[in-house]
Parts: structure tokens; sequence; C-alpha cells
């Protein structure tokens, strides 16, 4: 349901927000594609799906480009509780009828007024027949007035049998009427309510032909026919200034406002209620008029149930309402329900969409609407910059999301390092090879023939003085250097058992395993990177899943499994081979003969010797295991240096806040040691 604006009215009291003069100086929030991506992209990474990436940075809010703050919906619905409290806190639906009740009782003084007036003016004359008259008809007449029943509707329709002596009382009741047969209309049409002042007999009846046509609408819809929404506009279209397009948004309206007038019913006391609807009764005298208007909220009623028919509020505050302010106060109490419930089941930002943002910021204040503005953009945003798609009704990260993901974790972690430990990435020799180094050198016989093309004209141009065409000579040829060529192979185990999760371990290693793949795929295009991801058992996985990696809700460390697919992944691979393992638990699972997992805490002999045993056919096969190792326990350790004794690998005791320092660092000092190597 679309939260609509409606008409402003006057209100006790105004939402606490201030505001101040535009000087040209505000700015509203920066956000873009790429900040955007990186707010979001722990989340991401944490729960590997962009779904509830998305409603996470919803619930939370974010932080713009300039470090401002937006509200997330958590923040919006605490302040519309909140706001909904102190309306409660502060009024009473009493003063309805108390604003009634002391106009009733003016209207009362100023006949018993005139009524006394009428007795003295007769008593200063010498007509005793007159003085005895006035003083009969001012007795009946306060005897009439001090019999008026206790309740509102029978001193209505008291005064109104009543034959009053003051032609000023008469107008103040008369006007009192008007007035409250107008509030009558108003709770129940609302808009429709601006038409129907001052009418005469004859615009009466034509209101009731317009009840009578859109009931009948109702019922031809409720057949299954099409009712004739352009002709009753035609007819009768002077009555809604709102100017609906739709007979649904028609309807909409209407309803809404009804809606809100039985939560105002409802939210009052039995006693109150009675008074109230036998007032209105008393008011709407016309029955055909009465039983077209309570057919229509029947009708509306079986339209629209989600309208909260049955919904009342607990009114604890001493501050009166009459009834238009009260009417008022159900609809901004209706908003902010309505509001509420928008956001509490918005679960994409797509949903945001339908909030009427100049009502949103009229309830929340002026940041809270241009958050709202913002959050209903994100998907949009991120599918125009090419990083999600929508996919049967799923958002999915693109390729491009994936290597975006990767650049930023391994800048991430080069930002942390130290300069010096910076420097120690760079190659330092260079030679034949494919791997381009972005740096030219003159032509040299027995050079690789990898002309550049720019720099070589540019040579010919500086021999010539220019001219067309350029005369080439050898001695213009300059060639691309190339990185020395040493391809390795490399096979990451990722631990991603509960104890990652529950040791806040999981998202760095995860982190690390994406910066990786961007340091090779960027850098050494053509090594070779391989994952493996291991709890109770082990699955491979690839770059373009990695994103939607998430740790498992199982006991089990099963390092053997994963020894065991790394290990046939390398066999199909050539150059140097490694595996780099990441953990933070000790093998408590491996795989039986019979292929099903075997879990065990402490671990048992066997889980210890068949993953030793796999550490021993690696060793075998030339397979390097270096061993990250978080969280260290003496148990963790020791095993882990029994397995770089066997391997000849090494081991690395470190936090999850440098894991990524020492795995990268580890890597590139592995390919330029094998480059120099080659020299």
């Amino acid at each position: 349901m679309v939260l609509r604006r409606r008409r402003s009215r006057n209100r006790r009291q105004a939402p606490h927000f201030t505001y101040s003069r535009w000087d040209g100086t505000q700015v509203g929030f920066d956000v873009d594609a790429d900040h955007l991506f990186g707010e979001m992209t722990d989340e991401l990474l944490y729960h590997g799906d962009v779904n509830s990436a998305l409603r996470q940075m919803m619930q939370g809010g974010l932080t713009d480009r300039e470090g401002r703050q937006m509200d997330g919906i958590r923040d919006m619905m605490d302040r519309l509780r909140e706001r909904r409290r102190e309306l409660l806190d502060q009024y009473d639906l009493g003063g309805v009828f108390d604003d009634i009740a002391e106009a009733l009782r003016e209207v009362v003084e100023e006949e018993r007024g005139a009524l006394d007036h009428m007795v003295n003016e007769a008593s200063g004359e010498d007509d005793e027949r007159r003085q005895e008259l006035a003083s009969d008809t001012a007795t009946m007449k306060n005897m009439e007035l001090d019999m008026l029943p206790p309740d509102l509707a029978g001193q209505v329709k008291g005064l109104q049998n009543y034959d009053f002596e003051s032609a000023e009382a008469q107008a103040k009741f008369d006007e009192l009427m008007e007035k409250l047969r107008e509030q009558v209309m108003q709770q129940h049409l609302d808009q429709m309510a601006e038409g129907i002042n001052d009418m005469s007999p004859a615009d009466m009846q034509r209101v009731k032909d317009m009840l009578a046509e859109l009931n009948q609408m109702l019922e031809q819809r409720a057949a299954g026919d099409e009712p004739d929404f352009d002709g009753f506009m035609e007819r009768f279209g002077d009555f809604f200034p709102e100017n609906p397009q739709t007979l649904d948004e028609l309807l909409e309206i209407m309803a809404e406002r009804m809606a809100q007038t039985q939560q105002m019913l409802n939210s009052m006391t039995p006693e109150q209620r009675q008074q109230l609807e036998e007032l209105s009764d008393q008011l709407m005298q016309d029955m055909d008029l009465q039983w077209q208007m309570n057919q229509l909220a029947d009708n509306l009623r079986d339209q629209f149930p989600q309208m909260g028919w049955g919904q009342s509020y607990d009114f604890q505050g001493m501050d009166p309402l009459d009834m238009p302010e009260a009417i008022d106060m159900m609809g901004e109490l209706g908003d902010i329900d309505q509001l509420d419930n928008l956001l509490r089941g918005a679960t994409n930002p797509g949903a945001l969409v339908e909030v009427d943002i100049d009502r949103a910021r009229e309830l929340l204040g002026e940041e809270s609407a241009e958050s709202l503005e913002r959050m209903a953009e994100l998907a949009r945003m991120l599918e125009e910059s090419g990083l999600i798609e929508n996919r049967e009704g799923r958002y999915e990260l693109t390729p491009r999301a994936i290597r975006r993901m990767g650049a930023g974790a391994l800048e991430e972690i080069f930002k942390r390092m130290s300069p010096d430990a910076l420097g120690r990435h760079a190659v330092e020799r260079t030679g034949h090879g494919h791997e381009r180094d972005y740096d030219t050198k003159r032509y040299e016989y027995g050079d690789r023939f990898n002309l550049h093309i720019e720099k070589t004209l540019r040579n010919a141009v500086g021999r010539t003085g220019g001219g067309i065409p350029v005369q080439l000579h050898p001695d213009d040829f300059e060639i691309e250097r190339t990185e020395q060529l040493v391809r390795s192979s490399t096979v990451l185990m990722l631990d991603v058992s509960m104890s990652m999760a529950m040791r806040e371990n999981f998202l760095p290693a995860k982190k690390v395993t994406m910066a990786l793949h961007s340091l090779i795929s960027s850098q050494y295009p053509r090594d070779f990177l391989g994952m493996v991801s291991f709890s109770e058992v082990a699955r491979e996985f690839n770059a373009a899943s990695l994103p939607e990696l998430s740790w498992d809700y199982v006991y089990g460390t099963n390092m053997q499994h994963a020894f065991q697919i790394a290990r046939k992944m390398l066999a199909k691979q050539s150059g140097t081979k490694q595996i780099v393992m990441i953990t933070d638990g000790e093998p408590t699972a491996h795989i039986t003969p019979s292929g099903t997992p075997y879990f065990n805490y402490p671990p048992s002999r066997q889980t210890v010797d068949l993953t030793l045993a796999e550490v021993g056919k690696c060793t075998r096969e030339g397979i390097r295991i270096n061993t990250f190792v978080l969280d260290v326990t003496h148990y963790l350790q020791d095993f882990v240096e029994q397995i770089s004794r066997m391997n000849g690998g090494r081991a690395f005791f470190t936090t999850n806040e440098d894991l990524g320092d020492y795995v990268l660092m580890d890597f590139v000092d592995n390919k330029q040691s094998l480059l120099r190597g080659r020299k």
C-alpha cells in the first residue's frame, strides 16, 4: 500500500525538527555506486549474498563520501515509535465531547439569559397579564432546559425540538449543528466534505446519488464487470479535489479515511463510542444518506481489509482534542503506522519507492527523507554501474563486481603494510617472456621483437624532424620489456568451520582469499590459483562463487579431505606447486572409506594420522604446504609444526588483523625467489 500525502491541517504539536535557512553551502548526501559498493563489501563478504547485504545496509544506514551518517531503517522506525508514544501520552479523545458539551452549555446559558431578561423587562411594566405570561413562559422553558438528557445526542435532539426565546441562542445552536454535521460528514468522506459545505437540498440529493453510484460500481467490480469510472468522474468529479485517476485510487483514499474514523471509535471508551454514534445518528437525519454511507463503509471494508479497521490507540494524555483534531490525529497515527509497516516489510531498495517522501519528511525530518530517497536508488545505482544484475527477482554480483571486491581487499591489505614491506613487492629482473612490464628499451639483436609502436614512431620523428611518410630505421625500434616468466600453481585451503565465524576470523580470511585471487589474476595471470573450503567436508570452489562463500553451521575441521582435493587439483598443473592453508583449529574430521565424514573432538588419533598421511602424499609430489594459523593453541601449534617438519613448508602464527600481510607477503616473496632463481 502506498503511503499517500494527505491535506495539511493545523496540529497542536509539530514533530521535533529544526530547520535552517538555505545559504548555498548545504549539500545532500554524497553517494555513488563505487562508494556504495565499498560500504557493503564487508557485509557482502560475510554473508555472501547481495540481497542480504542490501537489506543490512538499508537497516543500519551508511556513511557517505563526506563521512556523514545516513539514517537506516532501524533509526527511522525507532523515531516513528517515539513519535507515536509522544502523541498517545499527550492527548485525550474526551475533548471530542468536551467542546460540543461546552458549546451546548453556552447555547443553554444564552437562552436562560434571554428568559431572565424577558421576565425583568415585563416586570418593569404595569401590564400584569404580560408579567404573568412572561413568568409562566420562562418557568416552563427553564424546566424544559433542566430536563435535557445528560448525553450529547439527547441534548441535541431536545434542543432541535425546543422553541428558542433568544434569536442569538437559536443562531448559535444552528451554527453548532451545521458545524457538527460538516464534521460528521468529514469524518466519513474527508476530501469530499470540502464540496459538501452549505449545500441546498438539491445538492444533498446529488451527494446521495454519487454515493449510490459509487456503491453500484463496487458491486459491479465484485461481479466481475468493469465499472464506468470515467463517466462517474464526469458527473461527480467536483466532489474529489484530489483528482484520482483510477477507481482504485479513489476507493483507497476513501477507505483510508473511513478506516481512520473507525479507529477513532475503537480508541474511545464504550461510553464515548456510544455517545458519538448516537450523536452522529441524530445529526444525520437523512436516513437514505446514512444508509448509503454505511453501505459504502461496508463495501470498502471488504475491498480493503488491510486498512486496519480494527486498529485502536491507547491515549493516555491530558490535552483534549476536538473532533477535527481527533480526526487529524487518527490520520497522523495512521500514517505513522503505515510508514512503519512499509519500512518493516522493505526487503529490497525497490520497496522504498512506494514511500511518499513529502509525508515521510513531515514525520521523520529532512535527513531521514533524503536517506529514504537515496536508499531507494541503491540497487539502481549498482545495476547501472554494472556491479549487480537482477536474475529472476534476485540480485547477483557481476564478474566486474567480483574483480572490484578482490581489488578492494588487496588494496586494503597493502595499505596496512609498512613502506618497507611494500617495497619488497618489486620484481628485480626483466627478461624474455609474456608478462608485460610496461617499460621499454632500444631493440638489440636477439631481443624478442615486441615492438612498442608509439615510442618507435616518436624516435623516427625525432630523428628525421617530421614529414610524411615517416621513414623508419632499425635504430628507431623500441621494444617492450617483459617480466621473467615463472609459473606457480597454488591451492588456497580456507577453513569455513563454525569456529572461524565465532572467533571473528572468517571475514578477514575471506578477504585474504579475495585479495590473493586479485593479485594473481592481475599481476600473474599465467599462474594457477585453486580454492578449497573445508569444515566437516571439503569442497572446491571458483572465483565466481567466492563472494557467496559463507561459513558452515556444522562442527568439524576436515583437513584430510581438503588436502586430497588440493593435491588432485595440483596434479593437473605445471610449475612450482604449493598449498596455502588458513585455519584456526586442529583436524577434527576425516572421510571414511565409505565416503562419509567422521567427526570427533578432541581430535581422534585416526583423524590426525589420516591427515598427516595426506601431508606425506603432498610432500612426495613436490607440493609445498604453508600454513597460516589463527588463535593458536598449544595442541594446534604442535600439529602445524609437525606438518612443517614433514613437508618443509612454513608455519605462520598470526592474528586476523595481520593475516593478509603474512599471506600476500609470503606469496610475493616466493614468487620473487623463483624469479631470482632463474637469473
